[in-house]
């Protein structure tokens, strides 16, 4: 199983519109992530940065990923979520949300 964390900026003035939307994420997009092999996914947030977390189940991490992004349901999430968020300066180049590193794991 690998773990994956990271983060996003989140404006004050969208903090009402994300939060409405996740109350009630689009079935076909949670299908898309159940079967692309991710599990216990959270998002929190603090202020203005989000923190999310899931735990990927599968054994082929980039394939898995790359059916998400190609899913249309999920392109179409996405739409509507991205200009909500604000990405972090120091993400790496082709992220928009930013991984962080795991420093510490106790099972």
């Amino acid at each position: 199983m690998k773990r994956v964390a990271s983060v996003i900026g989140l404006p004050p003035e969208h903090r009402e519109e994300y939060e409405r939307y996740h109350a009630a994420v689009w079935p076909a997009v949670l299908e898309r992530l159940t079967a692309s092999n991710i599990a216990n996914y959270s998002i929190y947030r603090h202020g203005e940065l989000l923190f999310s977390y899931f735990e990927y189940v599968g054994d082929d991490y980039e394939a898995d990923m790359a059916a998400i992004a190609a899913d249309p349901e999920t392109q179409r999430w996405w739409a509507v979520q991205e200009p909500l968020q604000r990405p972090l300066d120091e993400r790496a180049e082709g992220e928009w949300w930013h991984e962080l590193p795991e420093i510490f794991h106790h099972d």
